[in-house]
């Protein structure tokens, strides 16, 4: 088949009834096979955030057959968290996130495996929420939690999906390690102006970014179609704009400049897609 990031001598997983007529619609795409459908079945994803991002990325990763997600995301429910985090219930307003959103992840997909971390994403735990998944949604709203995230990545060659929005604006782009640019060598330094709770949302346009971040991760993990490579994506949905940008690795990076192409899951990648592009 076309490839994925998944080792070779990994175990697929077979399909039961219920699970192939729910895919049955997205198995008519032209050249989506069973066997890429096989290969999400059998992948696991972090969401780190699960917000107005990562909670719609989480949504349609489980309805599309993911295998498995690990959500990562600290502190309880806010009436100030509903107009975004379609995961959440207003009767769930003061309770943990985490639990809330596998509770509506069982509801809609109960084949999807999820495990839950009322957790920031930090040094101190980061390698234990990578253990086993192939790929990592970035979806915190804060640079310092991301940082680590793509760090975390980069070393264990693991590709991470980063995306952001403030007011109409959203941008989104694609790590795989020592392939593409990472997050420290398009942002070498924060934006002052991004705090945590300080830009505006329109849950809508978090949720658009969401929607194209399970997209690429869908191709990512299964090989279908081509993903976005060193490029970043920008839109301005004010004006309805869309604008790619080429982007570039940083010779001077401190986090992945010297990353050599070692990793499996990269060297696979890499003989899959056209990283000149």
């Amino acid at each position: 088949m076309e490839g994925c990031i998944l080792e070779a001598e990994e175990i697929i997983p077979e399909l039961n009834h219920i699970e192939l007529e729910r895919c049955r619609r997205q198995m008519m795409l032209p050249d989506f096979t069973l066997e890429h459908q096989k290969r999400l079945k059998a992948s696991t994803a972090l969401i780190a955030g699960i917000g107005g991002l990562g909670g719609t990325a989480a949504i349609y990763l489980a309805v599309a057959g993911i295998g498995k997600m690990i959500f990562a995301h600290y502190g309880n429910l806010t009436i100030s968290n509903m107009n975004r985090q379609i995961l959440m219930k207003h009767d769930w307003i003061g309770k943990s996130r985490v639990v809330q959103g596998k509770k509506t992840i069982e509801e809609i997909n109960p084949d999807v495996e999820v495990e839950i971390y009322d957790e920031r994403t930090s040094e101190d735990n980061v390698d234990k929420l990578l253990n086993g998944v192939q790929i990592a949604i970035s979806a915190r709203p804060n640079f310092h939690e991301r940082r680590i995230l793509n760090n975390a990545c980069v070393r264990q060659g693991i590709p991470m999906i980063e995306a952001a929005m403030n007011g109409m604006e959203g941008y989104l782009f694609n790590i795989i390690p020592g392939i593409t640019p990472c997050l420290n060598c398009i942002y070498p330094e924060d934006n002052p102006e991004w705090e945590e709770f300080g830009f505006p949302v329109l849950g809508a346009v978090s949720g658009l970014l969401g929607c194209l971040m399970s997209i690429e991760a869908i191709k990512i993990l299964t090989g279908y179609k081509k993903p976005l490579l060193n490029k970043l994506l920008y839109f301005d949905a004010g004006g309805m704009e869309f604008k790619e940008f080429k982007a570039y690795k940083r010779e001077d990076c401190i986090i992945c400049k010297h990353l050599p192409f070692t990793k499996r899951k990269t060297q696979i990648l890499s003989e899959l897609y056209d990283y000149s592009c």
